[in-house]
């Protein structure tokens, strides 16, 4: 969910619960748009961020502690000078815009208790932070707004501080039939919703579409007078909900295990992902966006290595579809055998100089009729065929040889390039690179010869640990050389081994204990075995299975490569469903 007006509430609610009445103890700025406020209420201490970033602005409390300049911003110094020591007496929410008021008690220089406000406007590229005076005079900002960017208001140090009416919309906690009747008509429903009611994201409005039932792609002129109602009605007990502060702080997990959204009530769009619940609402922000970011950082990093695999690939695939046009032209070899065996068998009958001649095929007693050239005897243009029959031979030998090491290229560069998409660190990225030197695909860089390269290579991620209900080890490669160590060296002749059938994925090693496996474990490593490969995002993969023993890698073959040819299969959907994952 965007940063809208009800997360604003749910986030105001805590504040307010754990601020109010602290005093401010410490005051910086680490970035030029970003300010933080450390804040000793009783025996509890908190550190709260404001953000006006343009790029992600936002509000939480935290307990990172940020490094700060050498010498204070402005804007610091003058937090400083109107709120240091002051006493927050009250957090508060105009409506539900996406804006909060800090208002701090402090003792001025004379020693008279004088009244700030700290505002917070949460709105993307115009968010800013404000500090104005009891009689609501803006002292300065964090962004100065001159008329020249806005004409809505300046933002400068002695002008008034308002919020543009232009901006404003309906107050969604005051909800009722006039103001939905009043809502905007352009586009669709959910354009509606949120365009007209102030705090209302899209992402609140198809939610709210959802639990009324309604199509959010219709009119709100096409709803009769039961939907109208109906709609009103789901609309006031979130209203309801959100004035009660019954908030379910919780994010949202895709089929990849990657933050997809946050909300602090639950979607019912999303009750087929993964989720997990929160007691805090800054706890729920703020590891949404570190994993994001995380995410963000991982997928910069791993450009470089993407884009050199899907070069590589798309070079072996090309190869190989030349390879297989090539393989095709083979297929006369054997035309060109049996045009020289007619011809020396029939020398002796047919006449010279003919551009072609028609002989009885001896084998399926039809007639053939042979190209010739005129130029040359009849037993020189079998010696030709002959030729050729030998050429495209050696051709086709060769080129059944190339095209399984091709092939073995293709699918070994879509096994790394899968272990990319699946990296979680910085670790496996270096792991993935190490393997990618030692295959010959890519050169040490001049940086490999320093130690901290060196250092880097020689750093080793253990393999995804999981445990079964019933108690049963289970261990996943991350990349290929991980997948060879696990199959050739940590798994013993007992142990079992699940792997997607005919596509790129890591080796799943069942430790056996020496037992016969419950059929509820050989099913939960099929599953972890489909979760991890290409297959993932199907609905259901096939999954190849045996014992350790049963497996051979052949001399020469890329790492992570094995044969078998004894094993079961089963159909099983990805998931990592019933398994505990081990640190």
């Amino acid at each position: 969910m965007a940063f809208d007006g009800i997360t604003v509430a749910a986030l105001r609610a805590e504040l307010d619960e754990k601020l109010t009445s602290g005093k401010i103890v410490k005051i910086s700025q680490p970035e030029a748009d970003e300010v933080s406020l450390q804040v000793k209420n009783g025996p509890q201490t908190y550190r709260l961020l404001l953000s006006a970033s343009a790029s992600l602005p936002l509000i939480y409390l935290t307990d990172e502690k940020k490094a700060s300049p050498p010498e204070a911003r402005s804007f610091c110094m003058l937090l400083r000078k109107h709120l240091a020591g002051g006493r927050i007496t009250s957090v508060t929410q105009p409506g539900m815009e996406r804006i909060l008021h800090f208002t701090v008690e402090h003792l001025n220089e004379m020693g008279d208790l004088t009244e700030r406000t700290l505002i917070a406007e949460i709105m993307g590229k115009h968010s800013n932070l404000i500090l104005c005076d009891s009689e609501n005079r803006i002292l300065d900002s964090i962004k100065h707004i001159s008329s020249q960017v806005s004409s809505l208001r300046e933002v400068f140090p002695g002008r008034e501080y308002f919020f543009p009416e232009e901006l404003a919309k309906a107050d969604f906690l005051s909800i009722d039939r006039e103001t939905l009747d009043a809502l905007p008509r352009s586009g669709d429903l959910a354009h509606s919703l949120f365009s007209g009611l102030s705090g209302i994201s899209s992402v609140a409005a198809s939610e709210i579409l959802s639990r009324a039932g309604l199509d959010p792609f219709v009119s709100l002129d096409s709803l009769n007078e039961i939907e109208k109602e109906h709609l009103l009605r789901v609309m006031q007990r979130i209203a309801e909900d959100i004035r009660d502060g019954a908030f379910a702080p919780r994010i949202y997990y895709d089929g990849n295990g990657q933050p997809k959204e946050y909300a602090v009530f639950d979607l019912s769009a999303y009750t087929g992902f993964s989720s997990k619940s929160f007691d805090s609402v800054s706890r729920m922000i703020e590891e949404y966006y570190r994993e994001k970011a995380f995410i963000t950082r991982i997928r910069t990093k791993s450009s470089e290595l993407t884009h050199a695999v899907s070069t590589l690939l798309e070079r072996a695939q090309k190869k190989y579809d030349l390879q297989q046009r090539q393989l095709k032209d083979t297929e006369k070899r054997g035309k060109f055998q049996l045009y020289g065996e007619l011809l020396t068998a029939y020398a002796y009958t047919l006449p010279e100089g003919q551009k072609q001649v028609t002989v009885e095929n001896y084998y399926d007693q039809s007639s053939l009729t042979i190209p010739l050239d005129p130029n040359a005897t009849i037993r020189e243009n079998a010696q030709n065929y002959f030729k050729k029959y030998a050429k495209s031979k050696r051709t086709y030998e060769a080129l059944t040889e190339w095209i399984a090491e091709t092939r073995e290229e293709i699918e070994y560069l879509r096994s790394v390039r899968l272990a990319i998409s699946l990296a979680q660190g910085e670790e496996d990225l270096a792991q993935i690179r190490r393997e990618l030197t030692m295959s010959g695909y890519m050169k040490k860089s001049a940086a490999g010869k320093g130690k901290a390269q060196k250092k880097a290579q020689s750093v080793k991620t253990a393999p995804y640990h999981f445990v079964t209900p019933e108690g049963y080890h289970l261990y996943v490669g991350r990349n290929n050389l991980q997948n060879e160590e696990l199959s050739f060296r940590f798994a013993s002749g007992g142990d079992w081994w699940f792997h997607a059938k005919g596509i790129p994925g890591s080796h799943v090693i069942v430790k056996s204990q020496g037992e016969e496996l419950p059929d509820a474990v050989y099913e939960a490593a099929a599953r972890a075995a489909a979760y991890y490969s290409e297959g993932r995002q199907a609905e259901k993969v096939e999954v190849d299975y045996t014992q350790k023993k049963h497996l051979k890698k052949p001399a020469a073959a890329k790492p992570g490569f094995v044969i078998y040819h004894t094993n079961y299969s089963m159909m099983v959907p990805p998931s990592l469903d019933g398994l505990t994952e081990l640190s």
